[in-house]
C-alpha cells in the first residue's frame, strides 16, 4: 500500500512539473509574441500627419504606410493572363475580331487592349492609338491621372472637360495615387472626382453619410463606370438619373437622342459603353450582401500583427485565399472552377451576341446596297443599336459576367434577341418592292 501511495505522489509531482513547464513555456511564448507584435506595430502608425494636403506621389505616402505602398507598387507587375483578363496588354481586337466590325467607324476598332495595372493608367492613356486618331476632350484625364483633381480646381470643372486631351496630357505624370481615395490628414476614404459626386447627388445619395464599407466601393466607382461627354463642353457625365441598369441607361440616352458615333457600315447612331463594373455589380448578390469592391480586389491581409488592405489591385483569381475563401470556405480549385464556369458561359453568350450582330450588320449592308431607303431601315438600325449597347455593356465590363452572372445572362439574351430582330427587319426591308 505504501509503495502504491508513493508512486501516486511521484506521478502527481511529475504531472504538476510537466503542467508547470508547459504553462511557463506558453507564458514565455506569449510574452515574446506580444513583444514582437509591439515592435511590428511600430512600423504601421495608426495615424500620421506628415503628408501634405496636395501630395500626389505614392512614394511619399509610402514612408508612413510601407506595407500599403509596397503592395501598390506591385501594380507595375505583369502577372500574366487569367482566362479572360489579367495584366498582359494583349489586343482584344485580335482575340475577338468581330469587334472591328461592331465598332466600324469608331476609334475602338483601331486599338483596344486588355488593361494593365493601375500604375499604368496615365501611361497607357497617353499611348493608345485612340487619342491619336480622334481629338479627345480633357475629360478623359479625369480617371487616368492623379493630377486631375488639381487641374479641375485650377481650371474649373467645365473648362477642364472641354480642354483638349493633348493640352492636358503634359500634366499627366502619375496614374492612380493614394490621394485619389484617401484624405491625407485623416486617411479616411474620400471621393475626389466630381462626375461621381454629381451622379450620386442626382440619385439622392449623400456621400457624407456613407459608411466606410460603402466607401470601399464608392472610391472605385469614381472611374469603373459607364460615362459620356455631355454637350458642347464635353462635360463628363454618368447616365444614371433613370437608374443604373442597361435598360435605364438606354432610356436615358434615348431621351437625349444621344449617340457616340454613326456606324460606318449601317449608318446606325451608336453608343459606346465603357467599363460599367459598378453598374453591373449593383445588381449582384454580393452587392445585396454588403460585399464591397475592395473586399475582393483589395482584401485584408496580415502584415505581422497588423491587418492591412492589399493595394495590389488585381484579379481575385490571383489570391483566392484572401479574396474568396474569407466568406466561402471551400478549396481554392473548387472556387476557381466556379468562377471560370460562370465566365465561360458568359463568354459563350458574348460570342453568340457577336455572331447575331454581325449577321444583322450584313443584312443591313446588303439592304443599303440594294437601294433600300434609310427610313425603311430605321427599325433595323434601332434594333442594332439596342443589341450592341447590351453586348458592349457586358463585353466592356471587366469581369466577364462574374460581377452579376444572372444579370449578365439576361442582358446578353436581350442582345441576341434584338440582333436577330434587326436582321429580320433588314431582310424584310430588302424584299420590299420599290
Amino acid at each position: 500500500m505504501k509503495n502504491s501511495f508513493t508512486l501516486k505522489i511521484r506521478f502527481l509531482h511529475l504531472a504538476l512539473f510537466i503542467t508547470t513547464l508547459i504553462a511557463t513555456v506558453a507564458v514565455l511564448y506569449l510574452l515574446l509574441d506580444i513583444r514582437q507584435k509591439k515592435a511590428e506595430a511600430l512600423r504601421f502608425p495608426a495615424l500620421v500627419t506628415t503628408i501634405g494636403e496636395n501630395e500626389l506621389d505614392p512614394a511619399v505616402w509610402g514612408r508612413d504606410f510601407p506595407a500599403e505602398y509596397e503592395s501598390f507598387q506591385k501594380t507595375k507587375i505583369n502577372y500574366g493572363r487569367t482566362p479572360y483578363g489579367g495584366s498582359e496588354p494583349y489586343s482584344k481586337l485580335e482575340r475577338y475580331p468581330a469587334m472591328k466590325t461592331l465598332w466600324a467607324g469608331y476609334s475602338f476598332s483601331i486599338d483596344h487592349n486588355e488593361e494593365r495595372g493601375h500604375y499604368y493608367a496615365a501611361i497607357d492613356q497617353k499611348n493608345t492609338k485612340r487619342t491619336k486618331v480622334v481629338k479627345q476632350p480633357g475629360a478623359c484625364v479625369n480617371c487616368h491621372a492623379a493630377e486631375a483633381p488639381g487641374l479641375i480646381k485650377s481650371l474649373g470643372w467645365e473648362t477642364f472637360n472641354r480642354t483638349p486631351f493633348d493640352s492636358l496630357a503634359p500634366h499627366m505624370h502619375l496614374g492612380s495615387s493614394c490621394a485619389d481615395c484617401h484624405d491625407p490628414a485623416t486617411m479616411s476614404l474620400r471621393v475626389t472626382r466630381p462626375a461621381f459626386i454629381n451622379a450620386m447627388e442626382d440619385l439622392g445619395v449623400d456621400l457624407s453619410r456613407a459608411s466606410r464599407q460603402e466607401m470601399r466601393t464608392y472610391v472605385c466607382a469614381q472611374c469603373h463606370v459607364e460615362y459620356y461627354f455631355k454637350g458642347k463642353n464635353k462635360v463628363l457625365t454618368f447616365p444614371w438619373s433613370k437608374g443604373r441598369t442597361i435598360d435605364d441607361i438606354e432610356e436615358y440616352y434615348d431621351s437625349y437622342n444621344f449617340s457616340d458615333w454613326t456606324h460606318k457600315i449601317t449608318g446606325a447612331p451608336m453608343i459606346k459603353i465603357q467599363h460599367p463594373e459598378f453598374e453591373l455589380w449593383t445588381t449582384s448578390i454580393h452587392a445585396r450582401s454588403g460585399v464591397s469592391c475592395a473586399d475582393c480586389h483589395m482584401p485584408y491581409v496580415r502584415q505581422g500583427s497588423v491587418k492591412v488592405s492589399d493595394h495590389w489591385l488585381r484579379s481575385p483569381l490571383e489570391d483566392l485565399d484572401h479574396s474568396c475563401r474569407t466568406c466561402h470556405p471551400w478549396p481554392e480549385e473548387e472556387l476557381r472552377g466556379r468562377v471560370i464556369d460562370i465566365q465561360n458561359k458568359t463568354a459563350s453568350l458574348l460570342r453568340q451576341s457577336e455572331e447575331a450582330l454581325l449577321d444583322a450588320i450584313e443584312a443591313i449592308r446588303l439592304a443599303r446596297e440594294k437601294g433600300v431607303k434609310k427610313e425603311d431601315l430605321a427599325e433595323a438600325c434601332r434594333l442594332q443599336r439596342r443589341s450592341q449597347m447590351r453586348w458592349d455593356f457586358i463585353s466592356s465590363e471587366n469581369s466577364t459576367g462574374f460581377h452579376s452572372p444572372q444579370e449578365a445572362a439576361r442582358v446578353l439574351a436581350s442582345a441576341i434577341d434584338f440582333a436577330r430582330r434587326a436582321e429580320l427587319s433588314a431582310l424584310r426591308a430588302g424584299q420590299k418592292r420599290p
